[in-house]
């Protein structure tokens, strides 16, 4: 582990700008959680385990920057919502690790527990995310965040809770 700066200070920058991007999430605040993106940012969630390769194995989502810019316009129009009303959402955000910093990228992972609400009834995802975040004029953005469910090999009804 290559940690260069402060390390109370680099892990507490992190576990702020991981509690925004779960705020965001929450909130459905679509355009606000977009901004959190570099223009080459990956958002991968394997499906049916954790070891796959994304361009050999079916994945649940796995967008490039500009189909991450799609999703959210597609959510704007109404049309393409699939869900009326919107599931409520909580997330749970814990055991944040700093693992490496090099330059202007940081290599951070964290568990995650989602509380969703719907007409369907409630569900409990839990998850593993690791991140590689970068600096662009100062403020970390995501470069790339994979989402590791513990339950992928289950059907997901919603997947509002992704985003």
């Amino acid at each position: 582990m290559a940690l260069n700066r402060d390390t109370d200070g680099l892990l507490s920058e992190v576990t702020q700008f991981i509690y925004r991007e779960a705020r965001f999430q929450d909130g459905h605040a679509y355009d606000d959680w977009e901004a959190l993106w570099t223009d080459d940012g990956v958002y991968w969630i394997p499906a049916n385990g954790d070891h796959s390769d994304p361009e050999r194995d079916m994945s649940i989502v796995y967008d490039n920057r500009s189909r991450i810019a799609l999703r959210i316009r597609q959510l704007h129009t109404g049309k393409r919502h699939a869900q009326a009303p919107r599931s409520r959402l909580r997330r749970v955000v814990s055991n944040v690790e700093v693992l490496d910093e090099g330059g202007d990228e940081i290599r951070a992972i964290s568990n995650a527990l989602v509380f969703e609400s719907n007409l369907r009834g409630d569900i409990v995802w839990a998850s593993r995310n690791e991140y590689l975040l970068r600096r662009v004029n100062g403020e970390l953005r995501m470069a790339r965040k994979t989402v590791h469910l513990v339950n992928n090999d289950k059907a997901l009804y919603s997947m509002s809770f992704l985003i």
